[in-house]
């Protein structure tokens, strides 16, 4: 039975969305990265249910924002401490805390829904990985049908114009090919928020970006 991974930061000031608070503030730029976790958090359990959803989280949500409301949001998931030093590491040790086939996406994504979701399932059944590319060259969801494959990632540098290259390289590497995803936009800078929010206007992301930028 498959599982969904979230790999995600709390959303405290100063340690979430830098690139965006540059233009909007610490706080601010917080307030729209509890938003947008808390869409992905709903998006994951409208699609297979809390039971089978687990929250991978960096940093601590009492001095989040909005934190209470993440813990309620996720209530029935497994939810554990991030462990590793560097993203990679973190990501390796998050996918290999349950059993497969597991599908991993990150916070920057709002606009998920959990048809994007369910398609990534649906394609496990019949590849041995899955992995959604993101429009600056990362990827905003990675499903593998054996977690131990995730291995791979540890050799991969996140957050570059070829990370998705350069991950689906390392697990075909490893005997994983990977059948690709819908391209989705990850939120990192104030043309990103403003497509985003567009895009997805009902979201608790569009509704927070709006009242950031009044």
């Amino acid at each position: 039975m498959t599982r969904v991974l979230v790999v995600a930061k709390a959303p405290v000031p100063g340690r979430v969305k830098t690139r965006l608070a540059v233009d909007i503030g610490d706080e601010a730029a917080a307030e729209v990265a509890a938003a947008s976790l808390l869409d992905t958090l709903a998006a994951c359990a409208d699609a297979v249910g809390p039971a089978r959803c687990h929250l991978a989280v960096a940093g601590d949500l009492d001095d989040a924002v909005h934190g209470e409301r993440v813990r309620r949001m996720a209530a029935g998931w497994r939810v554990t401490p991030q462990v590793g030093a560097g993203f990679a590491e973190r990501l390796v040790h998050a996918h290999g805390e349950g059993p497969g086939p597991v599908v991993q996406v990150g916070m920057d994504t709002p606009q998920l829904t959990p048809a994007l979701l369910l398609d990534v399932v649906t394609c496990l059944e019949s590849h041995p990985g899955v992995l959604g590319p993101a429009e600056d060259g990362g990827w905003w969801v990675l499903g593998l049908r054996d977690p131990a494959a995730a291995a791979a990632l540890g050799r991969v540098e996140m957050s570059t114009p070829t990370t998705y290259d350069d991950t689906r390289a390392a697990l075909a590497g490893v005997g994983v090919p990977v059948a690709p995803a819908a391209v989705l936009r990850d939120v990192d800078t104030l043309a990103d928020a403003e497509a985003v929010a567009a895009q997805a206007p009902d979201s608790r992301f569009a509704h927070t970006w709006r009242e950031v930028r009044r």
